[in-house]
């Protein structure tokens, strides 16, 4: 079995690319640094890079695109670049890398994974840029699982703040982290593996009747209201 993890050098992917080798994935990580524990690793900028086709393998049997971005501002602060450059990499890169992809998966009939965050359910202040560019995430995947049923499989999940590279400011010191888990019903900030634990198994025929789906694993923020 093949397994394609865009960003699978850091954070999220890293641990999606740990969680799949452990089903027996080959995994081949594309990215923008070298990634030492998949399989097979390629230099990837999906700012900049058009997709490297040729290092794809020919049946891809999992499909997981992780990059993402946490840059939080006022609205009346945010440059339109801001938001060009959000969309660039959550969205059209997702959009380039799946296109590439898409032969591979037909000829496995495999699944998709992307990540989008409660931001865009919950409306949540200052978090307008990332906001916008990850629910046009949400819309894509409903889009391609409507259109690729019953072949394939796409879904996204939706996590709240998470203790990865990407948020060391957001969790900068002891009060900052406190902070974050208290505004959580189940009162602790995500970890890497629980968001890579819940896309390993979206990867995998343990949920092969989901598709289309948009799932909160969030520490219970977007259903929640603790006293």
């Amino acid at each position: 079995m093949n397994a394609v993890i865009i960003g699978g050098s850091h954070g999220i992917g890293a641990a999606l690319v740990d969680k799949l080798k452990a089903k027996g994935f080959f995994v081949h990580s594309f990215s923008r640094t070298e990634d030492q524990v998949a399989d097979q690793w390629t230099s990837y900028d999906v700012m900049s890079d058009e997709f490297p086709v040729e290092a794809l393998p020919e049946s891809i049997d999992a499909f997981a695109y992780c990059p993402g971005s946490i840059d939080l501002k006022p609205f009346h602060r945010i440059k339109i670049e801001q938001f060009q450059n959000e969309m660039e990499l959550n969205f059209f890169g997702a959009i380039k890398s799946t296109q590439a992809c898409i032969p591979g998966l037909k000829a496995a009939k495999g699944a998709a994974i992307y990540f989008s965050t409660v931001a865009v359910s919950q409306g949540m202040p200052f978090h307008s840029s990332i906001a916008s560019s990850k629910g046009a995430i949400e819309g894509l995947v409903r889009s391609l699982a409507a259109e690729y049923a019953p072949d394939l499989r796409f879904n996204a999940i939706a996590p709240s703040l998470t203790d990865t590279p990407l948020a060391e400011r957001l969790l900068a010191n002891d009060a900052k982290r406190e902070a974050s888990a208290s505004r959580h019903p189940l009162k602790r900030v995500g970890t890497a593996d629980d968001l890579a634990n819940m896309a390993s198994v979206l990867l995998s025929d343990e949920s092969s009747w989901v598709s289309g789906q948009i799932i909160g694993v969030d520490g219970g923020m977007s259903s929640i209201r603790s006293l």
